[in-house]
């Protein structure tokens, strides 16, 4: 039981019914397993992850505020370990197991039926790194090495920050795929705002990682721009 305040300072009593205080069919976990994961809400399959509640708010009241305080699931795969502990009930704890579930929704959501995935065109390149790149609040710069036939040899994160030249250098984008002796590679970065329109600064080191590549002997195939679901090939829109 908690309080709910009102305008003028009155408060009334709120009260958080138990999930054990539900009937069955409407708790989370009973529901799942009539109904499959699928017919669940976002809140109670939260509730199933969270597990308890407090004395104040039971497991899918605390779902429930966490989806409203990250302003829904996208907020919650950006929020970090300790974003989440924040809210009265979480805990680090909890906020650890939703956590682990967001990263396992992203790796999946990453993998291919493919043990090494083929890249034929931009919509794969995106497919691959989307997941990993979308709900990043900062910068980050990846490399993926290819193959003779395109298939996926690596995958790695060359710098966090800001994009510049400065930054992204030759010299440690192109490491990795002379170590691994790839045949070629693409680049793909984040913008935290959402938008894949690519920058100034983008088109910037864009070309200067062309002309590196063209010495090297190391083809650069793409380079994505990722936004919140969008995405944008520089090679696509002949910006490279």
């Amino acid at each position: 039981m908690g309080h709910l305040d009102l305008p003028g300072g009155t408060a009334i009593e709120r009260y958080s019914v138990a999930i054990k205080e539900l009937p069955s069919e409407d708790r989370p976990r009973e529901r799942l397993l009539s109904y499959g994961p699928q017919a669940l809400s976002l809140a109670e399959l939260l509730a199933i992850v969270l597990r308890t509640g407090t004395r104040e708010r039971s497991a899918l009241s605390l779902g429930e505020a966490l989806i409203a305080e990250h302003r829904g699931l996208g907020g919650l795969a950006r929020a970090s370990v300790h974003d989440l502990a924040t809210l009265k009930g979480v805990g680090i704890v909890k906020a650890i197991q939703v956590a682990a579930c967001v990263e396992l929704g992203k790796r999946l959501a990453a993998t291919c039926d493919e043990e090494r995935p083929v890249i034929r065109s931009p919509q794969d390149a995106a497919r691959l790194v989307m997941p990993d790149l979308r709900f990043e609040r900062q910068e980050c710069f990846h490399t993926v090495l290819l193959d003779t036939k395109g298939r996926v040899m690596r995958q790695q994160t060359v710098t966090i920050g800001s994009l510049d030249a400065s930054i992204v250098h030759p010299r440690e984008v192109f490491a990795g795929a002379v170590a691994a002796r790839a045949a070629s590679l693409l680049v793909a970065h984040n913008h935290p705002s959402g938008d894949p329109t690519p920058s100034a600064e983008d088109r910037a080191v864009t070309t200067r990682l062309v002309e590196a590549g063209h010495i090297l002997g190391i083809e650069l195939v793409d380079h994505l721009v990722i936004g919140d679901g969008r995405w944008t090939s520089m090679k696509q829109q002949g910006l490279m």
